[in-house]
């Protein structure tokens, strides 16, 4: 815990209490607008525990901001809190030193990286240092449990956030993904007839990501612990019809020429969505899109969702596969997703993508709802150095990037 004085108030900041803390930082989450252009509201978290979004990371920690009045014998108010975890992912790529006559292949170099989620401060208590305070202490904790770097994601628009990352806490811009967002029609979209779309098991997806996507920037090494969360609703491989699936093994030797995969991870059991701020015409124009889209399925008329009432999304990770048409079999793939999407009534599916990624184009999504994010990192050590990758803040842009669906 530590104590810091802002004009006639203390601040402490110290470790969140669910039994004594909860009910204080809904309504300071519930105030504060996330998302592009401030019109995306965090509705409620129904795990109950604002830091679940953090629990499934191998170390996470979240911290609260209280304020209280010097001299006054008033109430401790939190004005903000702030959540961090811990994991260890890859940073870059080196060729394998082999035995003489072995082939090299390309491995992995990981870091420990921290990360940034869900910084949020009181409307009425923000440009008063308590963002700064809060990001001073959670760093503190990164360094003391071992983390060479830590990054944030923000929307490129947050001025405030972006001044309060890379001016005052000394944090890079690093990477500039793009957030691919979907309504979910009232009427399924089409998956290709010459696609075989098949659920692989826990462990057979976890076989074919870290064969063939352990290189790929911000690979999570512990992949395994994704795949089996119960938020994980599966991993799905598009194959050529044609092709006979025998098991992952037989895949990885002898793959088809063209696949895809693609994982769901299911937000909507965690949180729910809220845009405000809409018309009452526009709310009426997305109403009627979906009663013409419901009774006349055949048109497939495109629909918008319940948005403006609280929904869930599906998170779309692990997106990648091989072949020149394979950008055709992740469309299917994204398709199937949709329609699963469908029966389990949420309102979005979303993805990110590196903006250097093909799969940016091929995969449906609407302009108006999508945004790039931005990605900022800091060195936290300048003693951490691995002579294969150098300073991960200087290198440059990958063509794909694996999202963890933990930190979305």
């Amino acid at each position: 815990m530590s104590e810091q004085g802002c004009d006639n108030m203390m601040i402490i900041i110290r470790e969140y209490n669910h039994k004594t803390d909860y009910e204080r930082v809904e309504r300071v989450e519930s105030s504060c607008e996330v998302g592009p252009n401030g019109e995306l509201s965090l509705f409620t978290d129904l795990l109950g525990d604002p830091i679940c979004r953090v629990r499934n990371s191998p170390a996470y920690l979240m911290l609260v901001a209280e304020t209280v009045s010097n001299g006054v014998n008033e109430k401790a108010e939190i004005v903000g809190m702030i959540r961090g975890c811990i994991k260890t992912v890859t940073c870059g790529q080196k060729l394998s030193r082999n035995m003489p006559g072995e082939l090299s292949k390309l491995v992995p170099v990981y870091t420990k990286l921290a990360y940034i989620l869900g910084l949020r401060v009181s409307p009425f208590h923000r440009r008063m240092g308590i963002g700064l305070k809060l990001v001073s202490k959670i760093e503190e904790w990164f360094r003391d449990n071992g983390a060479e770097y830590s990054y944030i994601a923000t929307d490129d628009a947050n001025g405030p956030s972006v001044n309060l990352f890379t001016v005052k806490c000394g944090y890079s811009k690093f990477r500039t993904p793009s957030v691919l967002v979907h309504p979910v029609f009232a009427h399924r979209l089409p998956v290709s007839h010459r696609v075989t779309v098949i659920k692989l098991s826990p462990s057979e997806a976890e076989s074919l990501y870290r064969h063939r996507f352990s290189t790929t920037e911000f690979f999570p090494r512990d992949i395994d612990s994704v795949l089996n969360n119960q938020l994980n609703l599966g991993t799905f491989l598009a194959i050529p019809k044609e092709y006979i699936w025998a098991g992952p093994g037989k895949f990885l030797s002898d793959p088809p020429e063209n696949w895809a995969v693609m994982s769901v991870w299911n937000c909507k059991d965690v949180f729910k969505l809220e845009v405000k701020g809409a018309s009452r015409l526009r709310k009426c124009f997305a109403k009627t899109t979906r009663v013409l889209d419901t009774f006349f399925p055949f048109l497939k008329l495109p629909s918008l969702p319940k948005i403006f009432s609280p929904f869930g999304l599906h998170m779309l990770y692990g997106l990648g596969g091989s072949g020149p048409m394979y950008t055709r079999f992740a469309k299917s793939l994204f398709g199937f997703a949709h329609n699963l999407a469908k029966e389990c009534k949420c309102g979005v599916v979303a993805t990110e993508v590196s903006s250097e990624d093909p799969l940016k184009l091929a995969i449906p999504h609407w302009k108006v709802l999508s945004f790039t994010d931005l990605w900022c990192i800091k060195r936290l050590g300048e003693d951490y150095s691995d002579g294969s990758v150098g300073d991960w803040r200087k290198s440059q842009p990958s063509l794909s990037i694996f999202v963890d669906p933990r930190e979305f």
